[in-house]
Formats: structure tokens, sequence, C-alpha cells
């Protein structure tokens, strides 16, 4: 299912990786609109087979004076006051979806927390890091990619904090 990268199908986020020289791995499958019921992330653990605790969304959501970017288990929700709390702010609310799809480059289903646009801060749930490997959006629906959690961390010089709930 998942091979490493040979400059196939590349996406910004991909480039960002290949620049960054972290290792990751790229996970293709069929995306289907059958699935819509249970959502983008679901249907990618589904069809990969990973647990819906290791495959992650990336989310954008609106602070009042920033956007920002929270990446959490396909299996919960994000917490917006944990959200805005852990990038010190006083509320968070989601961000309306045509600007998330202007603002990243990607469309809805298909948002990586790599290569986007427009650069945000990043808050990565801190239940990743039980993780060897997570699995979050290469850029396009049925397109994801493998990497270690800290190297996440480190790309996107991201925060880690609790910010899923379930």
């Amino acid at each position: 299912m998942g091979r490493k990268t040979s400059g196939k199908g590349s996406t910004p986020a991909i480039v960002e990786l290949e620049r960054a020289g972290v290792p990751f791995e790229i996970y293709e499958y069929e995306h289907s609109n059958d699935h819509m019921d249970d959502g983008y992330g679901i249907e990618a653990a589904r069809k990969l087979g990973f647990d819906e605790h290791q495959v992650f969304k990336t989310l954008m959501a609106d602070t009042g004076t920033a956007r920002v970017v929270g990446v959490v288990p396909v299996s919960g929700h994000m917490d917006l006051k944990a959200l805005a709390a852990a990038v010190g702010a006083k509320k968070a609310a989601m961000a309306d979806p045509k600007v998330a799809m202007r603002e990243s480059g990607y469309v809805v289903g298909g948002i990586s927390p790599f290569g986007q646009r427009t650069r945000h801060a990043t808050v990565l749930d801190e239940s990743a890091l039980a993780y060897d490997r997570i699995l979050v959006s290469g850029g396009k629906r049925g397109f994801s990619v493998g990497i270690a959690p800290q190297d996440l961390v480190r790309v996107l010089n991201a925060a880690t904090a609790p910010i899923a709930t379930w």
C-alpha cells in the first residue's frame, strides 16, 4: 500500500517534505463519495487499514486575529477552546471552508498541513506522539503521507497540545 516517494504524484506537500529531507511514505487509495457520511479521514483509515486514532485530519480555525491549523485524529473532533489556548488566543472558530481552501491551496478533504499556500501556526494533537508514524493528507483526496509526528513538528515548527476530543 505505502511506498517511498519517487517524485510521482507530487503535490506542494510532497515538495515541502522532500526539501526538508525527512523520511515519509505515500499511501494512495481510490476516493469514493459513497463514504462521505463518515468523512474523508475515516474513509482513508478504512481503505488503508490504519487505526482511526493514527490517521489525522487537518482543520483550519480563525482566532479573530489569525488563522491556525489544527491536526487531530480522524476519530475525534477539534476542541476549539483548547486550540485557542494552545496559541495564546481567547477563542477560535472553524474557518469558512472557502477560506481554508484559498489559504491552504487544497480542496476540503485533501488539505495537508504541509505545503500550504499561506503558512499558519500549527498545533498537532499530543496523542500523535504515541505513534512512530501518523498519516496526514498528502494534498489531495485519496493521497496520504505517513510521517513521524516529531518530523511533522520539526518541519512545520508546530506546537503539540491536547486539542482533540472524542
